[in-house]
């Protein structure tokens, strides 16, 4: 297991569900096309068990598919587990410096600006705000000034995110994202 061996997990993040340490990206094959609450459910356990096994940019890369769940704000599982920006920072936070992470200012804002397909718009505004959790944490972290420079691309400000994810997202998920960019 890539840094961490089997008997020696990384302590688990709060803000995500216990997890079999086996599970992997690989494991979400296992709702096959559905995209609604298992599938969030699962997403979520992957991400911590990624996380656990000291693979904090794979458990973000779940995260991310998390964020792509077909969910209306009814399930309960955003009732016992809100979308997952606090998870972001915590991880974001407590990794490991020889942990792998590349630049997750860079990743969301790229996943802002390409993302397509089902609910692109949410997604869209969701990377924004993971964006603005990871330019908190890791200040140190550049943009793609390139792409800036060739897209005129206007980063956006925490009041348009607040309001795309009030308009856009699930219910709450403006609040929750706002918890997530204050510290502990």
């Amino acid at each position: 297991m890539n840094d961490t061996d089997a008997t020696e997990l990384l302590p688990a993040c709060p803000s995500l569900p216990g997890a079999d340490p086996a599970l992997s990206a690989v494991s979400i094959r296992s709702v096959g096309d559905d995209r609604g609450e298992a599938f969030y459910r699962l997403a979520l356990a992957c991400a911590q068990a990624l996380w656990q096994r000291g693979l904090p940019a794979q458990s973000i890369l779940m995260l991310n598919r998390a964020f792509s769940a077909d969910l209306d704000g009814s399930e309960s599982a955003l009732a016992e587990w809100p979308p997952p920006y606090r998870a972001l920072r915590w991880i974001l936070e407590n990794r490991r410096e020889e942990h792998f992470v590349g630049n997750p200012r860079r990743h969301f804002q790229h996943l802002a600006t390409r993302m397509s397909g089902p609910r692109s718009e949410v997604r869209i505004w969701r990377a924004w705000a993971c964006w603005s959790i990871a330019r908190l944490v890791r200040p140190q972290d550049p943009a793609d000034e390139a792409q800036i420079a060739a897209e005129d691309l206007v980063e956006p400000d925490k009041d348009t995110i607040r309001e795309r994810l009030a308009a856009l997202g699930w219910p709450g998920e403006a609040a929750s994202w706002e918890d997530a960019l204050k510290p502990d």
